[in-house]
C-alpha cells in the first residue's frame, strides 16, 4: 500500500538531490503551529491502491452472508420484514404494483414505507428468486460502504489507518445487529451515505450533492438527512448548491410523508406518527417527547456506543450533524425498539460515523493541544480494538460456533416437511417461522391479518410465542376464518399445517373485486 501522509518531507528521486529547506524567496508558512503540510484539515489527498480494499470488501461480505444465510436456513427469522420486502421485490420483478399482502391483503408497500428504491433488486430476483437473494444483496452493499469508508480513509489519513478503520467499521455492532435484523432498505443508505461523506471529505461538493440525491428514495425520513448535507454544502461555502439542496430535502421530506405515503395509504395518512404521540393508548404530547428524549437509560447507552466506537474522534467533524435527523426521530419515538443497539436502525449512522472519525483525526493531528495530537496517533487502532473486542458480545460471534452451520437438527427437518406439505401458488397464512420461505411463490399472509380470505393453507409454528397455546390447530383455523373449515393435513414437531375443505370464497380481499 501507498504511505501516504506520512512527513512533510520528500523521497529523494533518481538523480535528485535530497529536498531542501525553502530557498530566500519562498513564501513564508502562514499554517498555524504545529500543522504540516500532510495532517491538516486541507490536506492533499492521494491516490491508494483499491485491492486491498477489494479483498477486504469481499470478506466482510462473505461473513454477512454466511451469518444470514445460516439463520435463514435454520428458520432463525427475527422479524416479518424479510418476508415484507420479499414481496415487495417479487411484486417489481413482475412488473406489479408492489402490494405486500403480509401486511394485509392487497396492501401497497408505499403507504407504509416510502422506498422505491428496492425495485433495483428486481433483475437479480428474475435470476435468483429468493429471500436469500435478498441477504445477499444486502451484505454486498454494507460490504460496499466498508471498501468506500477504508479507501477514503487512506486516502486522507495514509499509513494503514484505512484497513484498521475498515474493520472497525465492518465489525461495529450497527452493522452486526443489522445484518441479524435480515435485509431491510435502509442497505442502500449505507454506500450512499459513505460516498457522501468521502465527497464531502475530498471537496468534490457536487458529487456530495448528486450522491444525496437518491436517499429519499430509499425511505421517507431521509429526506431531512439530505437537508443536512446541503446545510453543510452552504457551511464549506457553497452557497446555492447548499441551499438548494436543503429545500430539495425538506420538500421531499414534507411531501413523501404528507402526500405521496398519504395517497398510497387505505387509512389516508401517515401511520408512523404514533410512534412518536402515542405510547399504548395514551397519548403523549410534542413538549412530551422533546423533554424525554434523554429519558432512558437505553438511550443514553446507544448514544455512548455510537460515538465511542469512533474511540470519541467523530466529535471533531462537522459530518457527525448527519446522524441528528436518525438520531433525532428515534429518540422522540415511544417505541423502545428504536431506542437501544438492536434491530437495524444504527446501520446508516455507521459509515457516516466512521469517516467522520477519520476527519476527527485530520483535524486533531495538528491540534495546539498536545495531549489531543497525541491521541489522534492512536485514535484508529483504538477504534479497530474496541470493534474487535465488542464482537465476542455480537452476532458474527456465531460464526465460530460448530452449532451454527447445523441445519439438520429437529426443528429445521420439521420446519421443512411443513413446507413440503404447502402446495406452490397457493394463498397461506402464517407466522413468521415459516413466512420468507414461502414468499417466492405462493401469496402469503400474516396470521391472524387476513380475514375474510378464506386462505387455502394456515400453517403454524405451536412455539412460535404466542400469548395463549393453542391447543387445537384446527379450530384456531377456523377462529380465524369462519368463513371456510379446515382439516389437519401435516403435523410434525411444533409445525403444523391446516387446508381448507370447502371451496374457495366468491369474494377474496386483496385478490379480486366482487
Amino acid at each position: 500500500m501507498l504511505e501516504l501522509n506520512k512527513s512533510g518531507t520528500d523521497r529523494s528521486e533518481p538523480g535528485r538531490l535530497p529536498a531542501q529547506g525553502p530557498g530566500p524567496d519562498a513564501a513564508p508558512d502562514t499554517r498555524p503551529a504545529g500543522t504540516s503540510p500532510s495532517t491538516g484539515p486541507d490536506a492533499p489527498v492521494g491516490r491508494v491502491p483499491l485491492r486491498p480494499y477489494l479483498v477486504a470488501g469481499a470478506i466482510l461480505c462473505a461473513l454477512y452472508f454466511l451469518y444470514s444465510y445460516f439463520q435463514y436456513a435454520r428458520f432463525g427469522s427475527p422479524s416479518w420484514d424479510l418476508g415484507i420486502f420479499e414481496q415487495e421485490v417479487r411484486a417489481y420483478a413482475g412488473f406489479d404494483a408492489p402490494v405486500v399482502d403480509i401486511k394485509g391483503p392487497g396492501y401497497l408497500i408505499l403507504g407504509d414505507h416510502f422506498s422505491p428504491i428496492v425495485a433495483l433488486l428486481a433483475p437479480l430476483y428474475w435470476i435468483w428468486p429468493s429471500a436469500e437473494s435478498l441477504l445477499f444483496a444486502q451484505a454486498a452493499l454494507f460490504a460496499l460502504g466498508a471498501v468506500i469508508v477504508g479507501r477514503t480513509t487512506q486516502q486522507i489519513l495514509g499509513g494503514r489507518s484505512g484497513l484498521c478503520v475498515t474493520v472497525a467499521y465492518g465489525l461495529s455492532w450497527g452493522i452486526q445487529e443489522a445484518v441479524k435484523a435480515d435485509f431491510h432498505e435502509i442497505a442502500f443508505a449505507v454506500p450512499l451515505l459513505a460516498l457522501v461523506c468521502r465527497a464531502l471529505l475530498l471537496k468534490r461538493y457536487t458529487a456530495a450533492l448528486l450522491w444525496s440525491l437518491p436517499l429519499v428514495l430509499v425511505k421517507e425520513d431521509l429526506g431531512a438527512t439530505v437537508a443536512v448535507v446541503g446545510f453543510l454544502l452552504f457551511v464549506y461555502g457553497r452557497r446555492l448548491q447548499g441551499a438548494l439542496l436543503a429545500a430539495f430535502g425538506v420538500a421531499a421530506f414534507v411531501v413523501t410523508l404528507v402526500v405521496l405515503i398519504p395517497a398510497a395509504s387505505s387509512a389516508g395518512r401517515y401511520d408512523y406518527w404514533t410512534k412518536i404521540d402515542k405510547n399504548g393508548e395514551q397519548d403523549v404530547s410534542m413538549l412530551d417527547s422533546v423533554l424525554g428524549v434523554l429519558n432512558s437509560s437505553v438511550k443514553i447507552e446507544m448514544l455512548v456506543f455510537l460515538i465511542g466506537i469512533t474511540a470519541f474522534m467523530a466529535l471533531r467533524s462537522p459530518l457527525t450533524l448527519l446522524i441528528v435527523p436518525t438520531l433525532g426521530w428515534r429518540l422522540l419515538s415511544q417505541d423502545s425498539n428504536h431506542w437501544g443497539m438492536v434491530w437495524h436502525y444504527s446501520a446508516i449512522l455507521m459509515p457516516v460515523l466512521f469517516l467522520a472519525l477519520a476527519d476527527g483525526v485530520r483535524r486533531s493531528r495538528g491540534s495546539h493541544r498536545p495531549w489531543l495530537a497525541s491521541y489522534a496517533k492512536v485514535a484508529v487502532p483504538v477504534a479497530a480494538a474496541i470493534a474487535v473486542a465488542m464482537t465476542q458480545h455480537l452476532p458474527l460471534r456465531d460464526l465460530l460456533r460448530p452449532e451454527t452451520y447445523r441445519t439438520d437438527d429437529a426443528r429445521s427437518q420439521a420446519a421443512r416437511a411443513a413446507l413440503d406439505a404447502i402446495p406452490a401458488g397457493s394463498r397461506v397464512e402464517t407466522d413468521i417461522t415459516l413466512m420468507a420461505h414461502l414468499t417466492s411463490d405462493r401469496t402469503v399472509y400474516w396470521v391472524g391479518g387476513a380475514p375474510g380470505t378464506a386462505p387455502d393453507i394456515v400453517a403454524i409454528n405451536l412455539d412460535f410465542g404466542w400469548s395463549r397455546p393453542i391447543q387445537d390447530p384446527v379450530a384456531y383455523a377456523e377462529q380465524l376464518h369462519p368463513e371456510a373449515r379446515y382439516r389437519l393435513k401435516h403435523r410434525g414437531g411444533s409445525f403444523v399445517v391446516m387446508e381448507r375443505t370447502t371451496p374457495e370464497p366468491d369474494r377474496i380481499p386483496g385478490v379480486r373485486d366482487g
